[in-house]
């Protein structure tokens, strides 16, 4: 009898959701058969793992590039400290 599972991982944060997942069919019965199963799952996990870790990286250039913009106006603020800051309107 042949029927589908999956294997996935959800990444859940205040920002972003987002959802991993890998359908593959599965088989019972004969020991063979389990053995395929088990082989599939073994070679999906480092995939699923490799998305996830690519997903990661990106979120984490995101939010350097936002770091790096609030250091700037940080470092522009701390620069003009105590001063009066007169903008043209020209």
């Amino acid at each position: 009898m042949a029927s589908s599972t999956s294997l996935n991982a959800v990444y859940a944060a205040p920002q972003a959701t987002e959802t991993f997942e890998h359908v593959f069919s599965t088989t019972t019965g004969t020991l063979a058969a389990k053995q395929a199963h088990l082989s599939e799952l073994q070679s999906l996990v480092p995939k699923l793992q490799d998305q996830i870790n690519a997903f990661l990286t990106e979120r984490m250039e995101e939010d350097k590039k936002v770091q790096g913009k609030l250091s700037a106006q940080e470092a522009k603020e701390e620069e003009n400290y105590g001063e009066e800051v007169v903008e043209d309107d020209a």
